[in-house]
């Protein structure tokens, strides 16, 4: 217990430092790849809702049960040869699980080509960690689509993963990702994914049904510390009146404390696929959404993250410690 201590604590430090390397391949790719190369073997060649939705329930199947296997013979193999390497793997696996400084990171590349007035790289920028159609985003379209990008990965990138590490170490850390990993390649409603891809979406929702609503408690809690870019009573306010907003359970439950926390109005109508889908607005339109909204959020990003670890850590160390009496 006191070595998944450290090791969580050091993976979180990691992580807000160095990031995702470019260079360095991310276990996540992985697991991307194996999802790709399943769905190209369990996709069923007579396509009916039925046989749609079974292939889909193997490939859910499949894929954890490769990841955890994987993920604990690494930590087991690790622990086994020494206390030291088992640290050291748990560590950097524990590193790239979580994506607190990537998430900063991808969103500043968007901010600093709104700064520099260049829409369209702001646009490619921002397309690479959005799910809808950037093409036709003007200025305040690219800022609002990454403003709720940084609110739904805080909790999908960051406390989620950081709470399931928490309970169950790398090992439940990295089928946490695998599923959240199988909801952004399959859990669309597109014609070839409607039917497929429905058990990976429908277990994307239940696995972050309580890590969204406390990641939200979390970001209102931020919001009151001191700082005049955030207000805790406006995320409060906003958080109760429109967290429902949403077809998701969970997405508009960080979103909707972001648009309060900042005073500004997200959501709205969007473009998936080529095609228009209707959504309500989270926030009220108090002000005009600008480019240093993105900073703001991205501020509220780190505090939601320090608040979460400083949480789970109180909360381990209380276990421990009750262990050892």
């Amino acid at each position: 217990m006191l070595y998944h201590i450290y090791a969580f604590i050091a993976g979180f430090l990691l992580d807000l430092i160095l990031g995702d390397p470019e260079k360095i391949p991310h276990p996540i790719c992985g697991i991307g790849w194996l999802i790709s190369k399943s769905e190209q073997v369990l996709y069923p060649k007579k396509r009916s809702e039925k046989q749609e939705k079974k292939a889909g329930r193997y490939l859910v199947i499949w894929v954890l049960l490769i990841t955890g296997i994987v993920a604990a013979g690494i930590l087991t193999l690790a622990y086994q040869v020494c206390k030291e390497l088992g640290l050291a793997a748990e560590t950097v696996m524990t590193w790239q699980i979580l994506a607190t400084k990537s998430l900063w990171v991808e969103s500043e590349k968007v901010y600093k080509k709104l700064e520099e007035k260049n829409l369209q790289g702001a646009r490619i920028f921002v397309s690479r960690i959005v799910g809808r159609d950037t093409d036709a985003l003007d200025e305040i379209g690219v800022a609002k689509a990454t403003i709720e990008t940084i609110a739904e990965n805080t909790s999908d990138g960051v406390i989620a993963p950081m709470l399931y590490l928490a309970i169950g170490g790398p090992v439940l850390g990295f089928i946490y990702k695998a599923v959240n990993t199988m909801d952004s390649m399959v859990g669309y409603k597109s014609d070839r994914y409607l039917y497929f891809g429905r058990t990976a979406a429908k277990l994307d929702d239940v696995v972050n049904f309580i890590p969204a609503r406390l990641s939200a408690m979390f970001m209102i809690a931020a919001s009151f510390l001191p700082g005049k870019d955030w207000n805790g009573k406006e995320a409060w306010r906003i958080f109760k009146r429109d967290r429902f907003k949403h077809t998701s359970p969970n997405s508009a439950q960080t979103e909707a404390t972001c648009a309060g926390a900042l005073g500004i109005q997200l959501a709205g109508n969007a473009s998936y696929f080529g095609k228009p889908v209707k959504k309500p607005y989270l926030g009220d339109p108090d002000r005009q959404v600008e480019a240093k909204d993105i900073q703001k959020a991205g501020k509220l990003l780190f505090r939601t993250a320090w608040l979460g670890e400083i949480v789970c850590l109180m909360v381990m160390g209380g276990i421990y410690i009750g262990t050892r009496w």
